[in-house]
């Protein structure tokens, strides 16, 4: 079930995306611009489910190609196997397994369009076709050349999304305005426009129900010419004209004349038209150029806070490309008046900070978060604040917060384990108290099975779906609570929190070697194959995946599990097996998101991403450093089919960064990263006051992939891991590599 490199595939991105990297690659490395390596098509096959449009780090907008209704692996809006676009659409999701989003969608043509056709809500009204040859993307920049010739250049800044159209000549250009276009997930419950007398501007909003249960997107779209005259309708009902429309399905077709170029800039908000309008300053003028190299520059400086040194070429397209996406979310709520909507409903101004919303928390607690604490010191304060807002509007901490809708989507209360790193890493400016409150409440909430979590000491499965992981994930929460409540000198909290950190031992059965379900009475759950799935979260015993995949999440207690299994040796047997057993999966309705298979290991989901780093704590960390080299090889190209499975809104890639780098958070918050297996002679982190922190390989290659020696600072190392402080104050890793396991 690996997925494997399609070489037709791989040959058009090479000659349409990356035809002047040998040029490229003669420039001295000190003038070469790292967005260059940043290839935004990865992983837009299969079930990657990212999108290649346009965005800034971090930004609201995310501006970017839609192909229609088409199923799963469209939930970011576009699919590489597709050949039509529908609409370009200001908002996107970057590797979820639910799609959602696509508002705003905007598309230009030079035909009429008959809105009086009887279409179904969810379908587009115009498609127009086009190759992967006259298609290119970059950081904060999308181009296409339709089949119709016309040419569509996009770029963004934080709120605003910029359009540049180009139309063939002889024909009146038209922009077709589409707030009722959504795909599978997702329908427009409210929709308004309204127009100003000179043509120039349009401002509405869309209000929509799906996967986010209250979305609300305002937005502001002005015009570079006047349209000089429009049809509208709501569904296929025609309407007359008017200065302000209001809707379900809303969509307009404006007509600009004969005119050979048009640019559009669009303002968004969660709040109001108001923000939405405020927002078109980020863009003051209508030089797109300008736009697009300041888009660039973000990113650039963005990327630059990782330096890589390789002779491969291939392996700083994947890297950064990785580093890339871990930068697309969570994304700016606030809009440029400070408002945003809140989880309650309510509109809210952020004041002081950022408002951030779409935490996928799931997915990023385990590497993308920690990554944060690294690079993007100077947003952290603002990301726990943000969940601090959530909790005030809430009641709880966010579990997959998706724009200030609680989705509830997937298990654990994982913005504990976010929350407690950043303090301990000494990111505080925020209600420390406030926080740990939060924390707290998360952990004695009476949902999600957590009251059956409470009064068992584990989730009985005739209680409650997923109970093995449920039961899994709440005991590594548990013990990062403890964590805080130690630092915070609350002693009582500690030992309760503590003693619930174990809730693990229940679930594992010493006969089999596997965490397993069982029920209220004490007794295991029968019939029991570890290679079974089901996707029926209601009656399934693990969440996307088996026993052999689940049993092995505590992070928090490495060495308590390998015990439980009997010591090492036994131990050992048993995860040398999970890399080699066969990789089929049982079950009808085994869960599609078990992908990227080496053996039962399952890279193309979250849950396996710690385990193959769990060598080193037995003492054989040779076996670590192998297969995390099989798992970056295999598992990682720079094609659009460069991911194995969904990317979930940065975690896949932030995998691969630390991986690639030498290290790996295994507890994303005890403040360590075991080491791994670096691809890179050289890393450099600048980490502020004039401190780098750089790791040198030294004889690194493919087939030196084991380490032999480690230094920090000059003096041997025999630790198998670097703490956050040690890469926080700066100095030098210096690994050195070979081509057979060390004996030291």
């Amino acid at each position: 079930m690996k997925i494997s490199i399609h070489v037709g595939v791989s040959l058009l991105l090479a000659l349409s995306i990356w035809g002047c990297q040998e040029e490229v690659a003669t420039v001295p490395s000190s003038e070469i611009s790292l967005t260059q390596y940043v290839n935004p098509f990865m992983g837009t096959a299969n079930h990657g489910h990212v999108y290649p449009g346009a965005t800034v780090p971090f930004g609201m907008v995310q501006l970017s190609p839609d192909n229609g209704t088409q199923g799963w692996d469209w939930c970011s809006g576009y699919n590489w196997e597709s050949d039509t676009i529908v609409g370009f659409s200001h908002t996107h999701l970057s590797g979820t397994g639910i799609g959602d989003l696509l508002d705003i969608s905007m598309m230009p043509t030079q035909e009429t369009i008959d809105f009086s056709e009887k279409l179904t809500p969810k379908q587009s009204v115009y498609a127009a076709k086009f190759s992967h040859n006259n298609e290119n993307a970059s950081p904060g920049f999308y181009e296409v050349t339709l089949d119709n010739g016309i040419k569509v250049q996009l770029s963004a800044s934080e709120r605003v999304g910029f359009h540049q159209y180009n139309f063939p000549e002889g024909k009146e250009a038209t922009v077709l305005l589409d707030l009722g276009f959504a795909i599978n997930w997702d329908r427009p419950t409210e929709t308004h426009l309204s127009f100003n007398a000179d043509k120039n501007l349009i401002t509405g909003y869309r209000f929509s129900t799906g996967w986010a249960k209250d979305q609300r997107v305002y937005f502001a779209a002005s015009f570079s010419t006047p349209f000089t005259s429009y049809q509208i309708a709501d569904s296929t009902s025609i309407l007359s004209e008017s200065d302000t429309y209001n809707g379900t399905y809303l969509r307009t077709q404006l007509n600009f004349g004969a005119i050979e170029n048009l640019k559009i800039k669009v303002g968004l908000s969660s709040a109001n038209e108001e923000g939405a309008i405020a927002a078109l300053q980020e863009i003051s003028d209508w030089d797109f150029e300008k736009t697009r190299k300041e888009a660039d520059e973000k990113w650039e400086k963005e990327l630059a806070k990782i330096k890589i040194e390789s002779a491969d070429e291939d392996l700083k397209t994947i890297f950064y490309t990785s580093l890339y996406r871990t930068c697309l979310a969570p994304v700016v709520m606030s809009d440029a008046n400070g408002n945003y909507k809140g989880v309650d409903g309510q509109v809210h101004q952020s004041n002081d900070y950022t408002r951030y919303g779409l935490f996928s928390l799931w997915d990023t607690f385990r590497a993308a978060n920690p990554l944060y604490t690294i690079t993007q010191k100077e947003k952290i304060n603002d990301f726990i604040r943000s969940m601090l807002a959530h909790y005030e509007e809430y009641g709880l901490l966010p579990v997959w917060d998706l724009l200030a809708n609680e989705t509830n989507t997937m298990t654990g209360y994982h913005a504990i384990p976010v929350v407690v790193d950043a303090y301990l890493k000494g990111y505080r400016d925020y209600d420390v108290e406030k926080a740990f409150e939060a924390v707290k409440a998360g952990a004695m909430q009476d949902i999600r099975a957590t009251d059956f979590y409470r009064e068992y000491g584990y989730i009985p499965y005739d209680k409650a779906g997923q109970s093995v992981t449920r039961t899994l994930e709440y005991a590594y929460d548990d013990w990062c609570i403890a964590q805080m409540a130690k630092a915070l000198g609350k002693e009582e909290d500690f030992q309760a929190f503590s003693k619930r950190a174990k809730s693990y031992e229940p679930m594992f059965d010493a006969s089999t070697g596997f965490m397993r379900a069982k029920y209220a009475n004490g007794q295991w759950k029968v019939p029991f194959d570890p290679q079974y799935s089901d996707h029926n979260f209601e009656v399934a015993e693990y969440t996307e995946g088996n026993a052999w995949q689940h049993s092995w999440f505590t992070p928090h207690a490495p060495e308590e599990l390998i015990q439980l299994h009997g010591g090492e040796e036994n131990f050992i047997r048993k995860l040398d097996s999970l890399f080699v057993i066969d990789s089929e999966i049982k079950g009808e309705n085994a869960s599609a998101d078990i992908s990227g298979l080496i053996g039962q290991y399952a890279h193309g989901n979250e849950p396996s991403h710690h385990i193959a780093y769990f060598y080193n704590f037995t003492g054989k960390p040779h076996k670590t450093q192998a297969i995390v080299s099989e798992i970056m090889e295999t598992q990682y190209n720079s094609t659009a089919t460069g991911l194995c499975g969904n990317e979930d809104c940065g975690q896949m890639s932030a995998w691969y960064v630390f991986s690639a780098m030498g290290f790996y958070p295994f507890n994303p918050a005890d403040g360590k990263y075991q080491l791994g297996s670096p691809l890179f002679e050289k890393v450099e982190i600048p980490v502020g006051d004039g401190k780098t922190f750089t790791l040198i390989a030294e004889n690194v290659s493919k087939e030196n992939k084991y380490i032999q020696s480690v230094k920090w600072n000059g003096e041997n190392d025999n630790r198998l891991f670097i703490t956050h402080d040690d890469i926080m104050s700066g100095g030098t890793l210096e690994i050195e590599m070979g081509s057979t396991p060390s004996s030291n």
